[in-house]
């Protein structure tokens, strides 16, 4: 499949130009003042809140002047990550995509199909003037990778219609009506870093190949998590041996599963030979234990220059807090027509070290606000009795189904006539922003669809292709059935 045949040829066109822009979170302001030109390019009503979202308006086709407004959002920010051997500055440099048979890839980072595709299929409406629609209000939230910040600052008459389609989903013919409400718990410990005893030896284990993934929507996949399978084996060593840790660092981003990492310690000398060999028998244990999920476990035990190390107590408390600290899924969901899908998770997310500290970061998320809370708070108490400061915050609220949605009957009826099959309208383990949405705006009708992603947060993200023709019809259809305005 050609690059440049890419079908709908309007949206890909659109994703190009998009993954030509650095758009990391928190620093989007070049997509901002791209968005702005875009619209005011088109001659349409552009505005930009204090926040930093943008609102592009159309108005309604010939006939369609008396439809509902219909709301298309999608968020303008991505997850910047890379294998550690690509040499990109997120900040500067575009994305460089690849086909590879029916999937989009790129070279060696993630994607930016989340949720640039989303972004994409909204400019394409904008841009063409001759789909048949009511008026459209296109809505470009910032930052909501790492905070939801867009979302949170937006202020309730900033969109004007009662219909909202979010285009930040990512399996074709899944329909989401519901999703899991977050939160982050941060644990740090500070220390004075001291000389290590003599006749140590210091050691870099490193882990790679991990599959990763999106701490919601991956979370009960059964992937390995760096950080635990790191601190699992040290938590053994320093059983057995006085492990003097040095520092300790994995992941990168507070939502997705880290797949690689790095812990320099020190050994008395005369058990470095047997460290060695506990590692390659750890190693194939793991192997074994995630034969299905992990196929390129890589772990790398070396000899390293000496360095100043933790106080023993320091560097004990902060593995014990990691092989103790929940991760994955903690329950499953009660409701029966449910009980498939996650209710309850955490992942452990981060570890950092830099001048005398130690920053683990991980999060929580649930459909059920007071089981978000419980666990917080469970991964909470295990830092605080391992004497680090524990922070919480990046709260967002769950997004409750609505039994009596419109939209969802215009979105399930448009699919079977088009498609002829029945789609599956579900609930999602993670956050989207309809829970923020659904709080400024209680009359909101939303719907979250997209096309297929997989390896969202990874340099693994591929979009399959062909689904997003599959979408961009639908959309369209959709768009020419929104009801009159009551």
């Amino acid at each position: 499949m050609d690059k440049k045949n890419l079908q709908p040829q309007c949206v890909f066109e659109q994703f190009a130009k998009i993954n030509a822009i650095p758009r990391p979170s928190k620093h989007e302001e070049k997509m901002i003042e791209f968005l702005k030109d875009f619209g005011k390019g088109l001659n349409l009503e552009t505005e930009v809140d204090e926040t930093g979202n943008v609102i592009i308006r159309k108005p309604a086709s010939t006939g369609y002047e008396n439809r509902e407004t219909l709301i298309l959002q999608s968020h303008m920010d991505m997850v910047c990550d890379k294998l550690v051997d690509v040499d990109i500055d997120f900040t500067k440099d575009p994305i460089q995509t690849y086909v590879d048979g029916e999937w989009l890839r790129a070279k060696g980072t993630t994607l930016g199909a989340d949720d640039g595709i989303g972004c994409a299929m909204q400019m394409a409406v904008l841009a063409d003037n001759s789909l048949e629609h009511g008026p459209i209000e296109c809505v470009f939230t910032r930052d909501e990778e790492t905070g939801l910040t867009g979302a949170h600052g937006m202020k309730p008459g900033f969109m004007k219609g009662n219909l909202l389609i979010n285009l930040d989903s990512e399996d074709e013919g899944q329909f989401f009506i519901s999703c899991a409400g977050g939160m982050t718990t941060k644990a740090t410990f500070s220390f004075t870093p001291e000389t290590a005893p003599e006749d140590y030896f210091f050691m870099k284990l490193s882990l790679k190949g991990l599959h990763g993934g999106h701490s919601g929507d991956d979370i009960d996949k059964k992937y390995a998590n760096a950080i635990k399978l790191l601190a699992r084996f040290i938590y053994t060593m320093n059983d057995k041996y006085d492990v003097r840790l040095a520092s300790f660092d994995s992941g990168r981003m507070h939502n997705a599963i880290p797949r690689d990492g790095v812990v320099i310690f020190a050994v008395p000398s005369e058990v470095k030979e047997d460290v060695r060999i506990a590692v390659n028998m750890f190693a194939s244990d793991v192997e074994d234990e995630f034969h299905v999920t992990e196929h390129d476990i890589r772990f790398n035990l070396e000899s390293t220059d000496a360095r100043q190390v933790m106080p023993k107590t320091t560097g004990s408390n902060i593995i014990s807090a990691l092989q103790a600290v929940d991760n994955g899924p903690y329950s499953m969901c009660q409701d029966e027509a449910l009980a498939w899908m996650v209710e309850t998770s955490s992942n452990v997310a981060s570890v950092m070290t830099a001048d005398g500290k130690v920053e683990i970061v991980a999060s929580q998320r649930s459909n059920v606000s007071s089981n978000l809370v419980n666990m917080g708070n469970t991964v909470k108490a295990v830092f605080q009795l391992a004497g680090a400061e524990v922070t919480q915050g990046d709260k967002y609220p769950a997004w409750k189904m609505n039994p009596h949605s419109a939209l969802t009957g215009i979105v399930t009826d448009t699919y079977k006539k088009l498609f002829g099959k029945e789609p599956k309208v579900i609930g999602i383990h993670a956050g989207l922003e309809c829970g923020l949405f659904s709080e400024k705006y209680p009359g909101l009708d939303m719907v979250s669809m997209g096309p297929t992603l997989r390896g969202v947060h990874s340099p693994d993200e591929r979009l399959l292709i062909p689904t997003v023709q599959m979408v961009w019809d639908h959309l369209l259809e959709i768009m020419k059935n929104i009801p009159t305005r009551k």
